[in-house]
């Protein structure tokens, strides 16, 4: 069965490390979200990306603007 697709927030990342790091904060933080392969339309440094629902967009700011982590694009797209 295919999922709906839904407006998300995806966020690449230039390194691996930073992806991981956005998981491990996201998840101390109660963010959702999750680590996805880059989507096709996307090209990214590392091919890792956070996909968050489009509501959860002002808390995947505030945990970049807490963590000093740097999300290499942020795009707002249909998965």
């Amino acid at each position: 069965m295919l999922r709906k697709k839904e407006p998300c927030v995806v966020a690449t990342f230039a390194t691996t490390t930073a992806a991981m790091q956005t998981e491990q904060a996201a998840r101390e933080r109660d963010v959702p979200g999750r680590l996805i392969p880059v989507p096709r339309e996307i090209t990214a440094g590392c091919g890792l990306a956070w996909s968050a629902p489009q509501a959860a967009e002002d808390a995947l700011h505030a945990l970049f603007a807490q963590t000093g982590i740097k999300p290499q694009e942020i795009h707002h797209l249909m998965i």
